[in-house]
């Protein structure tokens, strides 16, 4: 999905409507209205995130300028800074997303999933603006057994979790009253690969399907995400109470693991949940080790006056029929 530029430098004008909403993921109308008031730069917008971002923000009306890695490579330092100026809100969702390949090219990822958000701190310290960044559960270990909470001690256990940790550190020294990190996790969306569409994929090919069932975690839909990233920018630039700086866990509420959403998703559409069979991580090894355990809490959207992410099931079953077409 990609929304066609129009004018000058990708910059989207669209007819407003009363609440933005977009297929189950919304903002309350005086968000809407608020939202038109921003100039708003989104990186990696060609991205499953990044995708349902732009259109819930053009829904709104909203002036935005959308650039992928061919507009803005946020890993060149001038170039971010020029694609920065003029922006009230930055959202970078731009990154090294392949977590096998990074462990054999852990300097490229690093590369991008570090320096990338290193120079857009740089840039929003020099302007003024605020920068939301996603980052990652894989910054810490999973060997917990309750929820990791936004100031629970990092310790990534694989080269992607290590590279999103030097972005974090970057943005938290640079930008620390403009940086706004939203740990994300499980994400699905109709804009790329993910595990539901995967399943989806597979329940028309197998009769029985294994799944893993020692990994834990919140499934988030990219839209239920987006929509609070408008939200909390918004937050962010209210003059009155500005949202405060700082590290915010953007996952659904909830947890289940691999076994019970692949369970979750055949239930919702309409097939026979006993052909997805239990099985071990052992059984499936990858490059990259993944935390067993990615649990987030969600206490700083208090501070911001929003609430948390919506349940990972309620999020299921509005996302699946966006999905099934």
């Amino acid at each position: 999905m990609r929304i066609p530029p129009t004018g000058e430098a990708g910059l989207v004008d669209a007819t407003a409507t009363d609440a933005g909403s977009v297929d189950g993921a919304s903002v309350d109308a005086t968000t809407a209205d608020r939202v038109r008031t921003y100039r708003w730069l989104i990186t990696g917008a060609k991205g499953m995130l990044g995708c349902d971002l732009v259109a819930l923000l053009t829904g709104c009306g909203a002036a935005v300028t959308i650039t992928d890695r061919d507009e803005v490579d946020i890993t060149d330092q001038a170039g971010t800074a020029e694609a920065v100026a003029g922006h009230d809100l930055v959202v970078n969702t731009a990154a090294w997303t392949d977590v096998d390949a990074a462990e054999t090219q852990e300097e490229q990822a690093t590369i991008i999933n570090g320096l990338g958000p290193q120079n857009l701190a740089v840039a929003c310290s020099a302007t003024g603006a605020r920068l939301l960044h996603v980052s990652t559960d894989y910054v810490f270990s999973g060997r917990a057994n309750h929820p990791y909470s936004e100031d629970s001690p990092t310790n990534p256990v694989n080269a992607y979790g290590r590279g999103k940790l030097v972005g974090e550190q970057a943005i938290e020294r640079l930008a620390p009253r403009l940086g706004y990190i939203v740990r994300t996790a499980w994400l699905y969306g109709a804009g790329g690969r993910n595990f539901v569409s995967t399943m989806l994929r597979l329940a028309q090919r197998q009769e029985v399907i294994e799944v893993v069932d020692d990994q834990s975690g919140q499934p988030t839909w990219t839209r239920a995400l987006a929509s609070h990233l408008v939200r909390l920018g918004v937050a962010a630039v209210d003059r009155r109470s500005p949202a405060p700086p700082g590290i915010y866990h953007g996952t659904a509420s909830g947890q289940t693991t691999w076994y019970g959403l692949a369970r979750a998703i055949f239930a919702e559409a309409g097939l026979d949940p006993e052909r997805i069979r239990p099985t071990t991580s052992a059984r499936f090894p990858r490059p990259a080790p993944r935390p067993a355990y990615s649990v987030l809490a969600h206490g700083n959207w208090a501070r911001a006056g929003l609430p948390p992410l919506d349940q990972w099931r309620d999020q299921l079953a509005m996302a699946l029929p966006t999905l099934i077409s």
